[in-house]
């Protein structure tokens, strides 16, 4: 699954001396030069604690995320939703996750970061509570209730990581920070496992929205105790890190001229002639396309299969078998966390022997992980187990991907620029990707079934067919990579220069 708040590293970085070729994961291993270590008492144990309130609101925040999903079928029965409607559901909490980030940013450098997070927690929660009461005759509700969820979210993501980057430094900051996003994958594949679980245990779906609410008071209560109200600001340049690097500011010098000052145009204008940065955000949109089609529709797309097979009968009034996903929250736990640590692994190894290793990386991550979706759609309809197979791949081979495109913006990109081109891409990724994979899914499949007989038969295939466009964008994504290759290297010496 997506990473949405992974890009919170901003400020000032660096820059090796020139006849030095590390940068992201090796960067912890430069000899010290003129550069100086930000240095400072070691974290105390209520930074730890503060850690720990985040990072369990941060699970709870991704659950929230996935429950609908995990009982999609369900809901589009009781709201007699089409697939088109039913995948504007994850749309809608997306735009409105995206739409709300940067304005809870702002609010976030400027007020008490406190209040905006114990109000986003409540605020989203009890949201969620409420949904769970909407009857099927206004799932015009339901819909809105989805994208309020997206703002209270929004709240928690853009602000919770700075706290963190304002409490520990180097080497630690990086460990914690990896902690915290760890729990995006764990929280996502939770929200399959709680939504189905409930549904399975109390027969009613509704419940399913009933639990997280309480965890989010339980959350609310920590961080009203634990957080202090002031936690000091670091300043940019303490603020700088790579996924896997650490670190380093340099030692100011009296009669150093200081890089001068840029607009918001300027540097986008700059990030426009930046072509590791435009195709690696490219590559990047289409891995949050595919993975935002399959969070949404892998469940439903695999009960289709099992009841063109006969393995399960079709669900028409009771309350419908959710065993899919169940296995597909555990597929979504362990891949998002293996792939993360391998992808992480595989940079910092290869990086040493091929300056172009990133890129090549998620490029190959890539059209493996279409290859494989493609033969998880085409085998579904004869082997359901060799069709969980082929997805766990998929979703491994995806989630390699993300510690190494962050890494690939925070070397290729000039430390003044980095806060811009992070947020531009944020915005491209989710706007042209998981906001409306869903939707388009949705409506590929409804045009197919407008056009053949209403058949379960038919029901799967439209859903199969529509499917095939994530194996397509898979394979342009790792074009995008490949093309960030070609050109990597003379981007990162021009961001190293003063």
């Amino acid at each position: 699954m997506q990473n949405p708040g992974a890009h919170e590293n901003t400020g000032l970085q660096s820059q090796s001396p020139p006849e030095e070729q590390n940068y992201g994961a090796t960067a912890a291993h430069v000899r010290q030069g003129p550069f100086v270590s930000v240095s400072r008492n070691g974290p105390a144990k209520r930074d730890y604690l503060i850690t720990a309130v985040l990072c369990y609101a941060n699970l709870i925040n991704f659950m929230d995320w996935f429950i609908v999903p995990g009982i999609l079928l369900d809901i589009q029965k009781y709201f007699k939703l089409s697939d088109g409607d039913t995948g504007l559901l994850q749309t809608v909490f997306i735009l409105c996750y995206m739409l709300a980030a940067p304005i809870f940013g702002y609010l976030g450098d400027r007020y008490s970061r406190k209040i905006i997070l114990g109000a986003g927690i409540f605020f989203w929660s009890s949201v969620t509570l409420g949904s769970s009461f909407i009857s099927e005759l206004h799932y015009w509700i339901f819909f809105l209730s989805r994208g309020l969820v997206g703002v209270g979210s929004a709240s928690y993501s853009t602000i919770a990581p700075t706290i963190i980057a304002d409490l520990f430094e180097e080497g630690k900051r990086t460990t914690m920070l990896s902690i915290f996003y760890i729990f995006i994958p764990v929280g996502s594949g939770l929200g399959y496992v709680l939504a189905a679980g409930m549904a399975d245990v109390t027969g009613d779906w509704h419940w399913a929205f009933r639990i997280t609410p309480c965890m989010g008071g339980l959350a609310l209560v920590l961080l009203i105790l634990l957080v202090p109200h002031r936690i000091q600001r670091r300043t940019a340049a303490h603020r700088a890190l790579s996924i896997s690097g650490t670190i380093r500011v340099a030692a100011e010098k009296p009669r150093v001229q200081r890089t001068a000052k840029t607009t918001w145009c300027q540097d986008v204008i700059s990030l426009a002639k930046n072509w590791s940065f435009i195709w690696s955000s490219l590559g990047l949109t289409a891995m949050a396309f595919v993975t935002g089609a399959l969070g949404m529709w892998v469940p439903l797309f695999l009960y289709r299969a099992q009841v063109v097979q006969g393995i399960v009968s079709p669900c028409l009034q009771e309350s419908c078998n959710s065993s899919n996903s169940l296995i597909f929250g555990g597929i979504t736990i362990g891949t998002g966390i293996l792939g993360v640590i391998a992808g992480a692994e595989a940079a910092r190894r290869l990086r040493k022997i091929n300056n172009k290793a990133d890129p090549l990386i998620c490029a190959t991550s890539m059209f493996v992980s279409a290859v494989c979706l493609y033969i998880a759609l085409m085998v579904a309809q004869t082997s359901i187990l060799s069709t969980f197979i082929f997805i766990a791949f998929g979703e491994l081979f995806l989630s390699v991907n993300w510690a190494v495109v962050t890494d690939i913006l925070l070397y290729v990109v000039t430390p003044r620029r980095q806060s811009t081109a992070i947020a531009l891409q944020i915005l491209v990724s989710h706007l042209l990707g998981d906001a409306g994979s869903p939707y388009l899914i949705g409506i590929i499949s409804n045009a197919i079934q407008a056009k053949n007989a209403h058949t379960l038969q038919w029901s799967f295939w439209s859903m199969q067919y529509s499917f095939i466009v994530c194996a397509f964008v898979g394979v342009f994504g790792g074009g995008f990579f490949l093309l960030t290759s070609f050109c990597i290297e003379e981007d990162r010496k021009e961001a190293q220069r003063p």
